[in-house]
């Protein structure tokens, strides 16, 4: 009987186990989201860089169809170079340029039989596409 007491006096001392906080499952969701967050933001930057370089290579073509206008058909040519024009009218320089242009076009585009383009619209094209050249 002194052993069992003595037995259960040993067991008395034994404490029970601690409780260790375990942050583990929060740090593996946080890291989940960092790295989700880290790719979503390496994706926005490279669609953006390509969006933007779209952008400028859309400017460039519109520049070379500026560039190809014959003013042999001048209703044609009219049309054409006020919608070439507005789309790449994107600066205040360009802005200005195109608001001095358009009202040039405007008389070659609403009649049944368009005149030849005369110098001065000829002249101020010229100065628009060379401008847009110039910052495209």
């Amino acid at each position: 009987m002194n052993q069992t007491a003595n037995i259960n006096e040993q067991l008395r001392d034994i404490k029970p186990l601690l409780e260790i906080p375990d942050s583990s499952y929060y740090i593996y969701w946080g890291l989940i989201d960092f790295a989700i967050l880290l790719v979503a933001a390496v994706v926005f930057f490279v669609a953006k860089k390509l969006w933007d370089n779209r952008k400028i290579n859309l400017a460039k073509g519109y520049l070379e169809a500026m560039k190809k206008i014959d003013w042999k058909e001048t209703k044609k040519s009219a049309y054409e170079a006020t919608h070439y024009a507005r789309l790449l009218a994107t600066d205040e320089r360009r802005k200005e340029l195109f608001s001095q242009l358009e009202p040039l076009l405007e008389q070659y585009k609403y009649k049944k039989e368009a005149d030849a383009v005369d110098q001065d619209t000829l002249n101020k094209f010229n100065l628009y596409v060379q401008v847009a050249d110039e910052s495209v």
